[in-house]
């Protein structure tokens, strides 16, 4: 095979984020791949993820694992049931922690970042124990809570499991510090001024009477704490997110093989080159010289951001069928521009 056959048979890499509240990345994927087909282009569908939402679903699809249910806490106590995921014959536990502590569990009217816990996270994390797992994948993205984990803590030790028993790897979508989690997350969870104030004291008393410090330290204020706390009492290893979940997924080889790679989320703004998926993908593609396009729902780039990504082009689309009619007219763009002389 010559290497003109050879760049004519390669797929093109679908490898999107959730487009958050509206599209699973999964389905963005499928709605891209199926235009990029329909446009005359052959593509693999690798949706990706930063550590926030649909990370657990990413790399069970991505490494053939397998979806389990516990009945566990929310946010308030109440009883839920919320997934986990198990890989490599279940040595390897994901719990997305949003799945059962997650802001979305709870009304808008309803929130309560002072009352609420993480317990449910450590619920999830005892599920994926007693399942047989002994390292646990921990994505801290989109919490509803603001304890530093003490729930979570709490649930584990009330299930005997002792620190070392579990080697925890947990994936931050955010590089914020303890100390500044309830400043920079609080409001969104419901949280006034005074409110806000009573929240640093109380991580501010965890962090004194922990093991190991978190305060000034890296992404140990994801999830309001709840990174800080496994760091601090479990000697949990904290990773960025986006990295991390591309290298679980074999993404580097899959994307060198690609003809191109189609990426995307909800919204695209400066945020993409603090550590999002979007970003992560396009830098990647960028220093192995391969093509990056983005479809997105949004795109709210400046111009100097816009040139910093060094994406090929970026198209607007948020609903199934304008995904698909994006993907086609990448496709059909590109083998015009082949025929080109």
């Amino acid at each position: 095979m010559n290497a003109g056959s050879s760049l004519a048979a390669a797929a093109v890499l679908v490898a999107p984020d959730d487009f958050k509240g509206t599209l699973h990345a999964a389905e963005v994927a499928s709605a891209v791949a199926s235009g990029l087909r329909a446009g005359g282009l052959d593509a693999e569908e690798l949706p990706v993820a930063d550590g926030g939402g649909g990370t657990m679903d990413v790399l069970v699809r991505a490494r053939d694992g397998e979806r389990r249910v516990a009945t566990v806490a929310d946010p308030l106590g109440r009883p839920v049931e919320a997934a986990y995921g198990l890989l490599d014959d279940g040595e390897v536990g994901v719990v997305e922690m949003a799945l059962a502590s997650g802001l979305w569990r709870v009304a808008e009217d309803e929130r309560d970042a002072w009352a609420a816990t993480t317990r449910g996270t450590g619920e999830l994390l005892v599920a994926a124990a007693q399942a047989g797992a002994r390292t646990v994948i921990v994505a801290v993205g989109g919490s509803a809570t603001t304890d530093g984990g003490a729930g979570a803590l709490a649930a584990l030790e009330e299930a005997g499991i002792e620190p070392g028993a579990l080697a925890l790897e947990v994936v931050c979508d955010v590089r914020t510090a303890w100390e500044d989690a309830p400043r920079v997350f609080g409001p969104q969870k419901g949280a006034d001024a005074g409110t806000i104030a009573r929240l640093e004291r109380r991580l501010d008393e965890l962090a004194a009477a922990a093991p190991r410090d978190p305060r000034r330290v890296a992404m140990t204020g994801a999830a309001g704490g709840l990174a800080g706390g496994l760091w601090a009492h479990l000697g949990a290893r904290l990773v960025p997110g986006a990295a991390y979940v591309l290298d679980a997924i074999g993404f580097d080889a899959r994307m060198r093989a690609a003809r191109f790679v189609v990426t995307g989320e909800g919204r695209l703004d400066e945020q993409a080159l603090s550590g999002k998926a979007v970003g992560e993908v396009a830098v990647r593609c960028r220093q192995a010289g391969v093509g990056c396009h983005a479809i997105v729902g949004r795109n709210e780039l400046s111009a100097f951001h816009a040139r910093l990504l060094d994406l090929a082009s970026v198209t607007e689309a948020g609903t199934v069928a304008e995904l698909e009619d994006a993907g086609r007219e990448l496709a059909e763009a590109s083998l015009q521009a082949r025929l080109l002389p």
